[in-house]
């Protein structure tokens, strides 16, 4: 089919509108070629399959061959008219028909589509970025937490007689009661066990629950203020009638070689396990520090150019999230989700709208790293990906055969040739960028940040 005109206009978040007119010889020719199908498979009383003639056809069904006959042109017009273009359409849409043109069989054709392209911006250069990240260390405080942590990991857990303490392992049943001394139905949990003192409970209650002993029944009183985590206590004021029915305590193990034995066989000594220790500590912050400069890197080139995302793309990310979302909460339809946000004080809605931002913005990093991999010819061969399958072995399990099997059972190796052609870019960027201390904070804090 011809093109007499086309035309491109790109508008915004990369939406291009593809105006096109075909000339009238190819729409008569598209609707010619249509009725001699129909004529072959037409079946109208009084006369033979085969033998209807066109006339009769386009009396009794007129407007709906000119309409089909337009479908015909306008799909093999933008097939045509996109095949030397550099914008193509996304997969998530096909492209829309702009209003409704007029359409006659026997005049040129002019219509107008839009569809979604791949963002098309100028890439910025990283040479010269400055960024700016914090001033980490691994201190003998933090050594010492971690210690303490393996420690309450290989406790002895037994149980107890007196009452409930900061760390003690403690099981109550519970339920609210209504003013009028009822039940409220759907508030009762069985066995509900928590460790006192880290108000790891819905209720908060573990002030309360101390000093009971395993047997005590109190009824306590609640009243949580406005900005609650839980939205559905916000502001209110409850009653929960709390049986504790076990106590038991954490019997911590000596620091000393004996636990260093226990943990592993590869340590001899306390000292080996510090070590240890020290180096897993070390090795996690240097993993982070990596990424916070890649992020700063990326954040600073996102400055320098412009990257806007098509709506469609961006509506296939936050569904995307959404279904992560359903697999976190562990639940398996749409029905359920929403449930438990409006106990939240949530819509779906909402929360689309709360992850828009952020999702942007993880769509323009994401665009703007695989440009500039491709600008710096950045490769990945067979040898790097089997050293990085051996690297991992180190710290699993599992053979690299059966990584490597693994990889290649989900199909995710191309995934793998992408972590290392992006390692590659950030070395070679961060090479050259400026990197300025910031203020200095605790590992703790760190580590913590954007968990």
């Amino acid at each position: 089919m011809e093109i007499t005109e086309k035309k491109f206009e790109t508008l915004e978040h990369s939406k291009v509108r593809m105006t096109l007119t075909v000339p009238a010889r190819d729409v008569r020719s598209e609707y010619d070629a249509m009725m001699v199908e129909y004529v072959k498979e037409a079946r109208i009383d009084g006369f033979r399959k085969g033998h209807v003639p066109v006339s009769v056809l386009e009396r009794k069904f007129g407007e709906s061959l000119k309409a089909e006959s337009m479908g015909r042109v306008i799909e093999k017009a933008v097939e045509e008219g996109l095949k030397a273009s550099e914008r193509q359409p996304l997969t998530y849409e096909p492209p829309a028909l702009d209003g409704e043109p007029a359409f006659e069989l026997d005049k040129d054709f002019t219509f107008t589509v839009t569809f979604d392209a791949y963002p098309s911006f100028e890439l910025p250069s990283p040479e010269g970025v400055e960024i700016e990240v914090p001033t980490i260390s691994v201190s003998e405080e933090d050594i010492a937490r971690e210690l303490q942590d393996i420690r309450q990991r290989n406790a002895i857990v037994v149980e107890k007689d007196g009452p409930a303490q900061d760390g003690d392992i403690v099981t109550a049943n519970f339920v609210e009661i209504a003013e009028d001394g009822s039940e409220v139905a759907g508030s009762a949990r069985q066995d509900f066990s928590f460790e006192l003192g880290k108000n790891l409970n819905l209720y908060k209650f573990d002030d309360e629950v101390a000093s009971m002993k395993a047997g005590d029944e109190k009824v306590i009183s609640k009243t949580f203020p406005a900005d609650y985590e839980y939205a559905e206590y916000a502001g209110k004021s409850v009653q929960v009638k709390v049986t504790v029915t076990k106590v038991k305590k954490q019997d911590l193990p000596e620091l000393d070689d004996e636990l260093a034995q226990d943990v592993s066989e590869k340590y001899k000594t306390l000292d080996d396990l510090k070590a240890a220790v020290k180096n897993q500590l070390t090795e996690a912050l240097e993993t982070k520090l990596r990424r916070t400069r890649e992020n700063a890197l990326m954040d600073e080139l996102l400055k320098r150019t412009t990257v806007s995302i098509p709506q469609s793309m961006l509506a296939a990310e936050l569904a995307m999230r959404w279904e992560s979302l359903k697999q976190q909460m562990g639940v398996d339809s749409d029905e359920r989700l929403q449930m438990f946000l409006t106990i939240s004080g949530k819509t779906r809605e909402q929360l689309f709208k709360d992850w828009a931002p952020l999702a942007e913005k993880a769509l323009s990093s994401r665009i703007l790293l695989e440009k500039l991999i491709e600008a710096g010819s950045y490769t990945s061969s067979d040898e790097e990906v089997e050293a990085e399958i051996a690297k991992e072995a180190t710290h699993t399990t599992m053979s690299p055969a059966e990584i490597k099997a693994e990889y290649e059972k989900h199909g995710t190796i191309e995934y793998l040739k992408d972590d290392i052609k992006a390692r590659k870019f950030f070395n070679a960027a961060l090479a050259t960028a400026k990197v300025k201390e910031a203020a200095t904070i605790s590992y703790l804090d760190f580590m913590k940040e954007n968990e």
